[in-house]
């Protein structure tokens, strides 16, 4: 039984790859690594935040939320019987980041495609381009059907 690693966010492009892996998973008799990537927010510039405000207190916040949205994910793409074992994970870091290293073992990895090319990719930077580079095992890249 091998391991696929699938990139997950929220996104109508991620729970399309996610069903995508799923078919996937259940032809090689797979399990499937549902990974949520999450950045701590950013820190408040001078003059700083309001009194009071505690940045490294809201971390566990944060974090667990990015726990919840990996169960929501795969809670509403995967249902109850899907025949595949689907573990949720959520990670902090930046997402080509986290997708690298949880793939290092696995037999394939997974990521939406939200279509952004062009000038707005090279203003925000493209994780699926990341990957392509980085990728420690075979990629696919799941573009939705036109």
């Amino acid at each position: 039984m091998g391991k696929i690693v699938v990139g997950i966010d929220g996104s109508d492009a991620a729970k399309d790859a996610l069903r995508w892996a799923l078919d996937e998973a259940r032809l090689r008799s797979d399990e499937i690594v549902a990974v949520h990537a999450w950045e701590s927010p950013p820190a408040m510039p001078e003059p700083g935040p309001a009194p009071g405000f505690d940045l490294v207190a809201i971390l566990p916040e944060v974090e667990e939320a990015g726990e919840r949205l990996a169960k929501t994910v795969v809670e509403e793409v995967v249902g109850d019987d899907s025949g595949v074992t689907v573990e949720p994970v959520a990670i902090q870091g930046p997402a080509a980041s986290v997708l690298v290293e949880a793939a290092r073992d696995a037999e394939l990895l997974v990521v939406g495609s939200r279509g952004h090319g062009g000038f707005t990719a090279l203003l925000l930077g493209s994780v699926s381009q990341q990957l392509a580079h980085h990728a420690p095992c075979p990629l696919l890249i799941h573009r939705e059907r036109s």
